[in-house]
């Protein structure tokens, strides 16, 4: 579900509760070093996500908020601010050429690039965080 988040939005907060949970406590931010991603660069975005429907030469950048039961992934349309609420049942991480995001039929690209290397660590964080919460334990190694 993508929502305007530009400003203050009250169906975005209710409905990302009940899709991905409440925010993580503070003591469980810290414990898990941070719930946020640095900066992505995005490569392409998906028809249904793109609400520009025009691609500029500008470069788009997009970052990932872990929640307990799935993921946001904040990026900006011209001077719009958009969040995919992604819960972890649906979600799908492909890392090939590019690390791109999936669900319900859309898609992020981003580049892997100095700013991916950066969030390796937090990917796999993300990663974890959703075999755990779908009690997947044949990704174990």
């Amino acid at each position: 579900m993508i929502f305007n988040t530009t400003y203050n939005n009250r169906e975005y907060d209710t409905e990302s509760a009940l899709l991905v949970g409440e925010k993580f406590s503070f003591l469980k931010r810290i414990k898990l070093g941070g719930i946020g991603s640095g900066r992505l660069m995005i490569k392409t975005i998906s028809l249904k996500l793109n609400t520009a429907k025009q691609q500029f030469s500008e470069i788009q950048y997009g970052n990932i908020e872990l929640r307990p039961k799935g993921i946001i992934v904040h990026f900006t349309q011209k001077l719009a601010r958009c969040s995919w609420v992604i819960p972890y049942y649906r979600l799908v991480i492909y890392n090939a050429q590019f690390f791109s995001i999936h669900a319900n039929g859309n898609c992020i690209q981003f580049t892997k690039n100095k700013n991916y290397l950066n969030n390796k660590k937090f990917i796999n964080k993300m990663i974890d965080l959703k075999n755990d919460a779908l009690n997947l334990s044949y990704y174990d190694y």
